[in-house]
Formats: structure tokens, sequence, C-alpha cells
């Protein structure tokens, strides 16, 4: 493979966000491509004038880029092949539809959609399902039935018109999918697809891709499964330009699937279990906003991360992979044929050991904007340890608030259950003479009040888990955190005193 041209594309349409399965499609296009060092290229596909959306295409720029899928060439790239938006290469597509007229593959349909539905509605009433194919074309309003002269008289007086594919009928079409296998479907089963509107002098995604495929030097399709009953029409229109020799190897990638594991997942499921479907935030032109990974604090690595191993594994118990891990070992050959279940709670999980993964100092930059916005300034080598202390029961840095609030600001409440449960009998008095003792402290470190608290514990044979929880509540306001000597270092000697005499103060005994 890395002797040969590798030349992959992900060719999205600007019809609105890029779903999380599309992402996924650029990023094994990308693998891919980086793996054999070949070229991945971005094509956007807006021949669909009607459902085309403002914003969706730099949508696409963007979520590519921040999960580091970069582009080799493409609209903002350029390249050798530009341009790379299909709309500005509309001309190029009738000269090969009217090829495929010439050749005999392809012709003229005048059909009106009244017309249409007429003959649609009879057969309806026959008990029949109406296709347009080898059984109708020759008996409706086309070029194979009309006389040459009456055709041109038609096309020249500006009626509109329609070029459809002339499926063979009854021919066995044999077709290889690099995940899926061998695969063959008889002609007999397939309509004529347009390929060609002469309404908006634009060309259908099936004669499109095909002519830029082919222009491109495409050497490996690899799309979503929803486009497998599409591959016998491009497997006959490479064969009726000729050009089978130099067509590209196809693959076909799996539905990612709700869930429940039924169905494909959608923006209805991320509503409703509650998490985005979509890389980034999407606002929509008419006002509506859809939540991304990004806005929700994934990192871009954890959100490939996750992404990857929906439909394909490396073949080893490993899930923390790199881009550049991803990059050496995927492989086309260990993509799964059936559908992947996605689990919010793994994306989750997957944010949180990313989270894990990156330095103290990294962080600490991150959480400084939450800080900021609360009007709160602590010096940066603060911070950093601070951080080092909560990081490892977060999943995001949005959690490092709830997590690390009473580093910066004393409790102003306490947890009523642990205040029920350690607060009582001769524990209040034994934090006041455990304040006295750490009021004597000259050098407040961990190093130097751990041991000399447990050893005054021990000394005066107080219930150590009593006394430690009751000085946790004081300093913390509940019974949770990390290590509370390392709190104590962290706010200082007057702090620690100070909020001992707020809870002596406020805090009842039982």
């Amino acid at each position: 493979m890395k002797d040969s041209k590798v030349r992959v594309r992900f060719a999205p349409s600007p019809t609105g966000p890029l779903h999380m399965g599309g992402v996924r499609t650029a990023l094994y296009n990308y693998l891919f491509a980086r793996q054999h060092g070949g070229t991945f290229i971005l094509r956007i596909e807006d021949t669909d004038s009607q459902r085309f959306v403002p914003g969706a295409e730099q949508y696409i720029n963007e979520a590519l880029a921040w999960c580091g899928i970069t582009v080799d060439e493409g609209v903002e790239q350029g390249g050798p092949h530009a341009p790379y938006r299909q709309s500005e290469r509309r001309d190029i597509y009738l000269k090969y539809a009217l090829e495929l007229v010439e050749s005999g593959n392809a012709y003229y349909a005048f059909d009106t959609p009244e017309a249409l539905n007429e003959v649609r509605s009879q057969y309806e009433a026959d008990g029949k399902v109406f296709s347009y194919n080898y059984a109708v074309r020759n008996e409706l309003d086309t070029s194979l039935r009309l006389p040459k002269e009456e055709v041109c008289r038609r096309i020249e007086r500006g009626d509109q018109w329609v070029i459809r594919f002339r499926m063979p009928e009854n021919e066995e079409v044999q077709m290889s999918d690099l995940i899926r296998g061998e695969v063959t479907v008889n002609t007999s089963t397939l309509d004529d697809k347009v390929l060609y509107k002469s309404a908006d002098q634009l060309p259908t995604y099936h004669l499109a891709n095909i002519v830029d495929d082919h222009l491109m030097e495409i050497s490996h399709v690899i799309r979503g499964e929803e486009w497998l009953p599409s591959l016998p029409l491009h497997y006959k229109l490479y064969e009726a330009f000729g050009w089978s020799d130099s067509q590209p190897q196809f693959a076909h990638l799996p539905l990612l699937l709700k869930p429940t594991g039924s169905g494909k997942l959608s923006k209805r499921d991320g509503d409703k279990f509650g998490f985005p479907v979509f890389p980034l935030e999407w606002k929509s032109p008419e006002g509506d906003i859809s939540r991304g990974y990004r806005e929700d604090g994934y990192f871009p690595e954890a959100f490939v991360n996750l992404l990857a191993l929906l439909g394909w594994n490396p073949g080893t118990e490993q899930e923390i992979l790199s881009m550049e891990e991803l990059i050496a070992q995927f492989s086309l050959e260990r993509v799964s044929k059936s559908g992947a279940r996605f689990d919010p709670e793994k994306a989750r999980w997957f944010n949180g050991q990313y989270l894990k993964l990156k330095s103290d100092n990294e962080l600490a930059e991150l959480y400084k904007e939450e800080l900021t916005a609360r009007n709160i300034a602590v010096p940066d080598e603060k911070l950093v340890k601070i951080v080092g202390l909560i990081k490892e029961r977060a999943t995001f840095v949005a959690d490092f608030w709830s997590l690390s609030s009473y580093f910066f600001v004393a409790p102003d409440s306490y947890d009523e259950k642990a205040v029920k449960k350690f607060w009582k009998g001769e524990n209040p008095a034994r934090v006041d003479r455990l304040r006295s003792v750490l009021n004597g402290l000259v050098d407040f470190n961990k190093e130097r009040i751990e041991p000399m608290v447990h050893d005054w514990i021990v000394t005066y044979e107080y219930p150590m888990g009593q006394v430690m929880n009751c000085l946790r509540l004081a300093l913390v306001g509940s019974s949770q955190g990390p290590n509370l000597f390392e709190i104590c270092e962290v706010i200082g000697k007057e702090e620690t005193l100070r909020r001992i005499d707020r809870a002596l103060k406020n805090l009842p005994a039982n």
C-alpha cells in the first residue's frame, strides 16, 4: 500500500452541522491517508442548492481543525485539482452527462412532476410499485421514445429536463468492499437515477462524486454505509465512462447507533439522553442552538479517541490512543460490519482519562479562566498545586470549582449528614484543643502537620476518624476532598485557624 498513491476525500454537504458520524468518517479517511503517506482532501459537495445552509461550510472546517484533522487539499488550502467546492465546478459536469447520453448510457427525460405523480397513482391503484427503470423508460416522456428532432426542439425552447442513467436490464454487478467483502446485485432491482437537472444546471450526487473522484485521482472511497445501495450505480458509471481500471476501492463504514443500540444516532437522542451529537455548538439560521462537545468541555483528543473506537478496534485491550498511535494502528480490516452503539458515559470516561493525563500547569491555565470570571486571583504556583490535588476526581475542567472552591472561599454551610455523624460528643472540644496544637507550629506544611496531628491523636487515644473528619468539616464544609494536610498547607495557617474558630462558633454540638 505504501508504494501506491493513496488519495482519499471527505466530501460533506453543507446542509447543517457536521454530525459526529460524519467526523468519524473524516477521521478514518485521515488516519488511512496518514498511515500510508497519502493525501487527505476536503471536498464540499454543495450541489443540493435547496438544502444549503449558510455557515455550514465554515462549521465543517472549524470542526475538523478542532479535532486535529489536517486537510491537505481543499477549499481553504487549494491544491492541484481546485476548485474543491462542487458549485464552482458546475461547468464540468454537463460535459460528462452529455457524454453518457452520446454513448447510450443515459437519456433525456422530460416528465413533469405532475405527470410522474399521475403514473405513480395509477400504479398504486393497480396494486403495483412504480420504479423509473427499464420496464417504463421507453413508454415515458424520454429521448428513448421521442424522435431526435423533438428532443432537440424541446431543449431549444427551454423545456425542463433531466438526464437519467440507463441502468442495464438483468445484469449481475460484482462489487468489492474492503470492509464487507464481495457484494453482488442484479441491475433489474435498480432504477434509472437522475444524474443532471436542467432546472438548476447542477448534477446530482451520483454524477458529481464519480466525476470528481476520477478527476481528483481518488484511490479509496471511505464513506458511511448509507451509500452502500448506491454502489452498483457507481460501479456502472465507472464502467460507462471507461474508467473501471482506475476506479477507487470502496469501504462502507457501519452506522453509529443510539445508546439503546437500536437505530441510527440522531440529535433527538442527544436531546433525550443529555449529550451532544455535534463536535461544536451549532446555531442555526433560525436561532436554534445545538450542543457541541467542545462547548461541553470535552478535549478534542478525547473526542477523537472515543470516535475512533466506535466501529474499529486495535485488536488489543488498549483504549487510550493518541492521534499518532491511531495513525500507526488503524486498518480498515479491523472496522466492524455491524453498527457501533454510542455510550455517553464512556465518552465522559474518555474525557476524564485525558484530563488526568494533562499536566497540572496546563490544567491550571484552563482553570484560571473560571477563577478570573469569579474575580479570584491566585498565584500560579498555588493554583498548580490545587489542580494536582483535585484532578483525579474530575471529568471536566468545569468540575474544578465544585471540587476546590473551599481552597479560595471559606465554607458558608456544612454538610448536614457529616455534622450529625461527626460533630458530636467530645469531638468539638477535641478540635478546639487541636487548634492550639496547630497554632504552635512554625513550619506549616504537610510534612510537619501530618505526623504532629497523628501523634497527638494517638497520644490522647482519641478516635482518629472522628477527629479527622471534624477537622475536614471545619475546613471544607463536608467530609469529602483530597489529603487534609495538603489542604491545611495550601490555605495556610491563619486561614486554617480562622475556619476552625468559625466552625466552633457556628456548629452546635450534638
